[in-house]
């Protein structure tokens, strides 16, 4: 039996219990200072307000104040707080915890260097640690937090750069739902998931788009969605070449665009805007709502613009990228670039045969 340490009780923090209680591991999670009010609730109920479900039984919870306890002995820390919390998590845990106990992160996102490269948290993580060596490894894929306590089954993806370790993780987690895929490469596979909530923000702006020209809610139009789907996928391989990430990898960005344009805030700010809301006016109407998309869409497009203007990437291989910041970095209307989207394909092997 492993001792798993969950720092970060969100939902998907949260979810990550699901596999390991089934599997008989000792969880323990520990709250952040935003999260007092979930440790405290389930500590005493076993419900989570957030995720809205009971959590498995046996769970042990700690306030941000007991962390020295909750991680005596522990296997795993497992980082579960949002790209918001990166921060607070590479200044507030890392440091404290022993160069031996492995982190798994569950955040997705990527950083973006004063050049205008993107490289990955786990990356970051180290940078900003000195000379303190951790084993940084980190979780992809297409699973949402509520579908995961739901048992639904999904493939996702341990990345880290021990393999060996990676397989243990592996044993530890894996269940008749929860399958998981390897890789060393860091890079590719947090570089592929992360740009997930950009593109399905893009995704969603045809919905919006149809509903506004039928005059009806929830009325949707599945050519644009896919179009807008396909063109994604194929500016997301070209950030994936550019972060120097295995292509294979796109597989994971791929599965995860497609659940996240289904459902949730990502999807409601690109509707409203579909609908013809301005920037300012849709995020006047979400009040509150925290959007990773919107950080992630403006950081990606912050670093590709910049690598425009160095040579290193050309502004018509990224239409779609470059609208949805003019969207919500200059408050521009949506006129989807459809046009821009066209390719020619000539197959010349096939020519010389």
């Amino acid at each position: 039996m492993a001792v798993i340490t969950v720092v970060g009780s969100g939902m998907m923090g949260s979810a990550m219990s699901y596999p390991a209680r089934d599997n008989g591991h000792e969880v323990r999670l520990a709250g952040t200072p935003l999260d007092r009010e979930i440790i405290a609730e389930a500590e005493k109920t076993g419900f989570h307000k957030n995720l809205k479900r009971r959590l498995p039984d046996g769970i042990k919870y700690f306030q941000i104040e007991d962390l020295e306890k909750a991680l005596e002995g522990a296997d795993l820390l497992i980082g579960g707080v949002s790209s918001f919390g990166v921060d607070w998590f590479s200044e507030t845990i890392l440091p404290v915890i022993p160069e031996s106990l492995p982190v798994l992160s569950i955040t997705k996102g990527m950083w973006e260097t004063p050049e205008g490269d993107l490289i990955s948290y786990p990356r970051l993580y180290q940078s900003r640690l000195g000379n303190k060596k951790l084993s940084l490894n980190a979780v992809g894929g297409p699973c949402t937090s509520y579908e995961l306590a739901d048992r639904d089954p999904t493939g996702i993806c341990f990345c880290g750069g021990d393999i060996a370790l990676l397989r243990k993780f592996k044993s530890w987690f894996e269940t008749s739902y929860y399958h998981i895929s390897l890789s060393t490469d860091v890079t590719g596979v947090e570089c592929a998931v992360a740009m997930k909530n950009a593109y399905a923000l893009a995704v969603s702006l045809a919905v919006g788009l149809a509903e506004k020209r039928e005059n009806e809610t929830g009325k949707v139009h599945y050519n644009s969605q896919a179009c807008l789907f396909g063109q994604s996928v194929r500016e997301m391989r070209r950030i994936l070449a550019l972060c120097g990430g295995l292509d294979e990898n796109i597989v994971f960005g791929a599965g995860d665009l497609y659940v996240t344009i289904f459902g949730g805030r990502t999807r409601l700010i690109g509707t409203l805007l579909g609908r013809g809301l301005s920037f300012d006016k849709a995020m006047e109407a979400l009040k509150g709502v925290t959007l990773e998309s919107v950080v992630i869409a403006k950081r990606t497009a912050s670093a590709i613009r910049k690598q425009i203007a160095r040579r290193k990437a050309r502004a018509e291989d990224f239409p779609l990228l470059l609208h949805i910041d003019d969207i919500i970095s200059r408050n521009a209307p949506v006129d989807i670039p459809w046009e821009k989207f066209e390719s020619e394909t000539v197959d010349h092997l096939k020519d010389m045969l």
